[in-house]
């Protein structure tokens, strides 16, 4: 079903696209109720957890995936608006889908943020068949080199952990705890990374679920006009000491605060930080996926 999807997307007019996605959104909503936005004993830590630095009461891990050049020129006013409030993140770049500024990439770094690699064309065929992913995984490896990182996410949260062994990364983050939304919706089931272990040709990686429901699936999709699902759901995991986990991506945020057919006001957002850091002041870890690798190694 996956395969026919892409391919007779293109014939499909945008807007009918999101009318039939919203109905679909709103009836798994009660459908999946049990299951979501909170998975069954997904807060069970795994063995041998140590608890967050500085016992700091939960992680708060911002990623953002940037799917088209627009997005792409949209990223430095996002990042700012991180920064002024006094949070980092992670950015991920599709490399053969629009060109990639490498002043960007350096900008981003510079400022303390991360950048990451999301697929490479961004045409849902990346895990078609194991042939196409390995091409595919020799031309990522190069762009991992090439922008000196170290994380990745499959374009539309498609995933093989198996075969994504074949990457050289130190994590990945093409996974979610729970999401009936999603194309592949198989969740992991946890609000804590995971490690996985390696092939002959790595020593494995670290996986990170994103925890909190996507922006577009949220504001686009939901149609919702604040953050209270992610901030009900955020609550839940600083008492259960796991990970909050979001990937908002710039293409999607309109930074006039308007609300266009695939654009929400950036202050949605920017309203959820401001909600995090009042009320959870000095008890998060606010940390870039490479830092929770690291420290989880």
């Amino acid at each position: 079903m996956k395969k026919i999807f892409y391919i007779i997307k293109p014939l499909i007019p945008r807007r009918l696209q999101l009318f039939l996605r919203r109905i679909l959104a709103k009836r798994k909503v009660l459908t999946y109720s049990s299951v979501w936005p909170i998975y069954p004993s997904s807060e069970v830590a795994p063995e041998g957890w140590r608890g967050w630095p500085e016992s700091k009461k939960f992680a708060l891990v911002l990623t953002h995936d940037v799917e088209k050049r627009g997005g792409h020129d949209k990223s430095r006013k996002l990042l700012e608006i991180e920064k002024e409030l006094g949070f980092k993140s992670s950015f991920n770049f599709v490399p053969e889908r629009y060109k990639v500024d490498m002043e960007l990439l350096n900008y981003i770094n510079s400022e303390g943020f991360e950048v990451g690699v999301h697929g490479l064309n961004h045409d849902g065929n990346l895990f078609r068949n194991k042939q196409i992913f390995m091409q595919r995984a020799r031309k990522i490896n190069q762009y991992m080199k090439e922008w000196d990182c170290v994380g990745f996410r499959a374009p539309a949260m498609h995933h093989n952990l198996e075969w994504i062994k074949e990457l050289e990364i130190e994590y990945d983050l093409s996974t979610f705890d729970t999401d009936p939304f999603e194309p592949q919706p198989d969740g992991v089931g946890t609000i804590f990374p995971f490690w996985i272990d390696g092939n002959n040709n790595n020593s494995g990686y670290l996986e990170m679920p994103y925890t909190l429901v996507q922006d577009f699936t949220l504001f686009i999709l939901m149609e919702e006009t604040t953050p209270k699902i992610w901030m009900d759901k955020l609550d839940w995991i600083a008492k259960e000491g796991g990970m909050a986990l979001v990937n908002v991506h710039p293409d999607y945020m309109n930074f006039n605060n308007e609300r266009r057919l695939e654009e929400f006001p950036a202050d949605y957002y920017s309203d959820f930080l401001k909600l995090v850091k009042d009320k959870y002041a000095g008890k998060y870890w606010n940390a870039l996926p490479k830092e929770v690798a690291e420290y989880c190694r």
